[in-house]
C-alpha cells in the first residue's frame, strides 16, 4: 500500500476520498495519480474505457478524472455507463486544447468540469477539490505536522526538527523534504521529484535532484543515523531509523 499524506477532505465516514484516473497515456495517468496521492486520496488508474467502467463499479470513486479520447470508446460513453450505476459521481474531463466541441459535449452529457491539455497538476487538484466539496466531502481537522521517526516538519510554520534540534532549510530543501516525508518508505524517482518539487514543466536536468538530496543529507543526516537513502537506478526513499 502506498503511504498517503493527511488530507483535509474526507468521506462522510472519515476515510480518504477515492479518485479514479482514466487516461490511455500511462505517463499522464501516473503523474496525475501521484499528485492525488500526495493530497492523501486513494487512487486507481485505468487506461481504457471498459477497464474504467469496471474499476468504477469495484472502486466506487468519489470523483473521476476522465480523458475524452480513449482507445476503445470515448469519455462520453464511459460517463454514460458510469452514471448508470452511480448517477452522482463528479467527473472532471481532460480535453485537447482546441477541441471546443469535446468540452461542450462533455458538459452537456453531464460532466461537471474540464481541464485542457497540457494542464498543470495543481489545476487538476484544485478543480477536483472544488467538485468534491460541492458533492459533500467532509472538511477534516488535520495536524500541520508531519512526523517520520524523530524527524518533524511543520507545514504551517516551516519549522523542521530532528530529535528536537531545529534544522534550517531553504524553501526548495523544505519542499523536497516535505515530499519525502509525505511518502515515507516509498521510493520516489528523480522524475517524480522533479515534477512535484520543480513542477511538471521544469526544463533542467535530473542532477538537480541529486544536488538537493545531498544538501538535505548534510542537514538532516550528518552526525546521525541516516534517514535518506538512495535506491540505485530507482530513486530516493526516506525511512525512520530502525
Amino acid at each position: 500500500m502506498v503511504p498517503m499524506a493527511p488530507s483535509d477532505l474526507l468521506r462522510a465516514d472519515g476515510s480518504p476520498l477515492r479518485v479514479l484516473v482514466v487516461d490511455d497515456e500511462v505517463n499522464i495517468a501516473e503523474l496525475i495519480s501521484m499528485a492525488l496521492r500526495y493530497e492523501g486520496w486513494q487512487v486507481e488508474a485505468a487506461h481504457t474505457g471498459i477497464k474504467a467502467v469496471n474499476a468504477a463499479k469495484d472502486f466506487r470513486p468519489d470523483a473521476v478524472v476522465l480523458d475524452m479520447m480513449l482507445p476503445d470508446f470515448d469519455g462520453l460513453e464511459v460517463l454514460r455507463r458510469m452514471r448508470s450505476s452511480d448517477p452522482d459521481v463528479p467527473v472532471l474531463f481532460l480535453t485537447a486544447r482546441d477541441a471546443v466541441e469535446d468540452r461542450v459535449a462533455g458538459l452537456t452529457a453531464g460532466g461537471d468540469d474540464y481541464v485542457t491539455k497540457p494542464f498543470s497538476l495543481e489545476e487538476v487538484v484544485a478543480r477536483l477539490r472544488a467538485l468534491m466539496r460541492r458533492a459533500g466531502a467532509q472538511q477534516a481537522q488535520t495536524s500541520s505536522v508531519l512526523t517520520v521517526g524523530d524527524l518533524e516538519l511543520d507545514e504551517d510554520s516551516h519549522e523542521v526538527r530532528r530529535a528536537g534540534t531545529e534544522i534550517m532549510l531553504t524553501a526548495t530543501e523544505f519542499e523536497l523534504l516535505r515530499f519525502l516525508m509525505r511518502n515515507p518508505k516509498r521510493v520516489l524517482s528523480k522524475a517524480q521529484i522533479l515534477d512535484r518539487v520543480w513542477n511538471y514543466d521544469f526544463g533542467g536536468q535530473a542532477n538537480v535532484v541529486e544536488l538537493y538530496i545531498s544538501y538535505l543529507r548534510k542537514k538532516v543526516d550528518t552526525g546521525r543515523d541516516p534517514m535518506i537513502h538512495t535506491m540505485r537506478g530507482a530513486g530516493y526513499v526516506l525511512k525512520p531509523v530502525a
